[in-house]
């Protein structure tokens, strides 16, 4: 939707309904300018897949998930893929229980990201932390 939105600084989604949404792929992938994202109020109770929803953030420093339903949810592979400005992600509420593929989930982000989320959730699986 979202997909390589190059000229985006920031994206304030609010109001935005995804009720009905179950397939958020690549949605805000390769907006590689956006400084800002705010998803307080982004339902994802519905969605099953979110494989590559975030790849590629050249210019985003933090992403507060917190408030993100991921309890239907199967495949988060590459979501964070190449997300090498990243300095703070808060996944505080994710529940991977149903997730069968994490695979390259935050390969290409810093060290320091992968170590914090490592020791903050215990329940994100070690292939998420894989590197090409």
């Amino acid at each position: 939707m979202f997909h390589k939105c190059s000229s985006l600084k920031e994206l304030n989604l609010n109001n935005f309904n995804t009720n009905n949404v179950t397939n958020m792929s690549g949605m805000f992938s390769f907006c590689t300018t956006l400084k800002e994202l705010n998803l307080n109020n982004f339902n994802t109770d519905n969605v099953i897949n979110m494989n590559r929803m975030f790849v590629g953030y050249l210019s985003l420093k933090e992403l507060n998930l917190t408030n993100c339903i991921t309890n239907n949810v199967t495949d988060m592979s590459f979501m964070f893929f190449c997300c090498s400005s990243l300095k703070e992600l808060n996944l505080t509420n994710f529940i991977t229980n149903n997730v069968t593929n994490m695979s390259f989930m935050f390969s290409g982000c810093s060290d320091d990201l992968k170590r914090k989320i490592k020791s903050e959730n215990k329940n994100i699986k070690d292939e998420t932390f894989w590197n090409c």
